[in-house]
């Protein structure tokens, strides 16, 4: 074990594949018991990135820099979380996904296959993100929304209720894009 290390792996009795802080950082304590995760290249020991909760990372996910995860969410597969980006409550990050930047996924969401999310870019409630779909810059899907395929949702828009976005469409702040026809919604 490296001087450095943040965390270690808990082996065995009540709190096992949980991790447990060997100094503080940001705003967890020495001591602190964190969420699970499969193995040490789920999550940095440098900056002040932390599982909290029931939550749990694994497979060949990434948790790094300053990311959150916590509640009961999970990263899983070859997810990537990063930046200062959280996820939390029973959301799912998984597949090929990234978040980052200042990005959430909380509620219920899933972003998963190739689909990125930066920025401040938030996903809650149903909503899904998913294929090569980015959401990125001040940008919302919430409810039940689904963005898929290779579409952009950015800049302050808002895509709510149970709004599909596919293809090669965009939404930009309340400019709606689609096959080079532009309507302001």
């Amino acid at each position: 074990m490296y001087m450095n290390n943040k965390y270690e792996i808990i082996k065995s009795g009540e709190n096992k594949g949980r991790i447990r802080a060997l100094r503080s950082f940001g705003n967890v304590k020495k001591d602190d018991i964190g969420g699970f995760i499969e193995s040490e290249t789920n999550l940095s020991h440098n900056g002040d990135c932390w599982v909290f909760d029931d939550a749990k990372v694994s497979g060949n996910a990434k948790v790094f820099d300053d990311a959150k995860v916590y509640g009961n969410a999970m990263v899983f597969d070859d997810a990537k979380v990063y930046g200062n980006a959280m996820v939390f409550d029973n959301a799912k990050v998984y597949g090929n996904a990234k978040l980052s930047g200042d990005a959430e996924v909380s509620g219920n969401a899933k972003v998963f296959d190739d689909a990125k999310v930066f920025g401040t870019a938030l996903v809650f409630g149903n909503a899904k993100v998913f294929d090569d779909a980015w959401v990125f810059g001040n940008a919302l899907v919430f409810d039940d929304a689904k963005v898929s395929g290779n579409a952009k949702v950015f800049d302050d828009a808002k895509v709510s209720g149970n709004a599909k976005v596919s293809d090669d469409e965009k939404v930009i702040g309340d400019l709606y894009e689609q096959e080079r026809r532009s309507y302001y919604i």
